[in-house]
């Protein structure tokens, strides 16, 4: 039996310890207030009413509620199921799944597992999560072009830009200005589109053209000199 074995195997047995503890507490404080003739009150019949599984689930959104982004778990009705759907973004592109039909104790779970996603209950009832990822997506990494469009924006494409299937768009160009810097060899791959294949790639073709970005305040000067 390895680490995790040993782990999982007394992290269940606290559990059925901490079940009997809880209703034999309960149970022991029931027989004094009877012998002492005093009713319960309703907030001890509500509590009295709920499973030991109840307190569990509860205990479980806590620990996996650590600070005000997993305050949405609280909001999560007990015994109420819902869909769960996860969104990957990548550093370049993005993939959405459905995980499934959970229960709240199986989406705090969940969270607890994976501390660094983002969750939040939709309007619909649904839960969505985000997990952030440092690379490119499978379609990025086959699709994916950067280039300019026709406004002279450095502009990611799915295929190339002749296609003009715009993705993202970063930064407008000073297109005459990188005209007389780079070369022209280099000016007519990027108009063809440069293909990304990896996230090193991806970056270092954003930080080379990043040099040419026309400023907002530039922008805005070239726009009124336009007749």
């Amino acid at each position: 039996m390895n680490i995790f074995q040993i782990k999982k195997h007394l992290k269940k047995r606290w559990r059925r310890w901490r079940r009997a503890i809880w209703t034999a507490s309960a149970l022991a404080l029931i027989a004094v207030m009877a012998w002492m003739g005093l009713p319960l009150s309703d907030q001890m019949e509500k509590l009295m009413a709920r499973e030991p599984m109840a307190i569990e689930t509860l205990g479980m959104w806590q620990e996996a509620a650590p600070d005000a982004d997993n305050e949405w778990l609280s909001e999560l009705e007990e015994g109420k199921s819902r869909i769960v759907h996860l969104t990957k973004i990548y550093t370049c592109g993005e993939e959405s799944s459905v995980l499934g039909i959970m229960t709240p104790n199986e989406i705090a779970e969940l969270m607890k597992d994976h501390p660094t996603w983002k969750g939040r209950l939709g309007a619909g009832g649904d839960v969505w999560i985000e997990e952030r990822i440092d690379g490119l997506s499978e379609d990025c990494k086959t699709q994916g072009y950067i280039g300019l469009d026709k406004d002279g924006n450095l502009t990611l494409f799915d295929g190339p830009p002749k296609k003009e299937k715009a993705v993202r768009t970063f930064f407008q160009i000073d297109v005459e200005m990188m005209e007389s810097a780079l070369p022209a060899e280099v000016i007519q791959q990027l108009r063809q589109g440069i293909r990304i294949q990896d996230v090193e790639e991806y970056n270092s073709v954003l930080s080379t053209f990043s040099d040419f970005a026309i400023e907002p305040s530039e922008r805005v000067m070239q726009q009124e000199e336009q007749p």
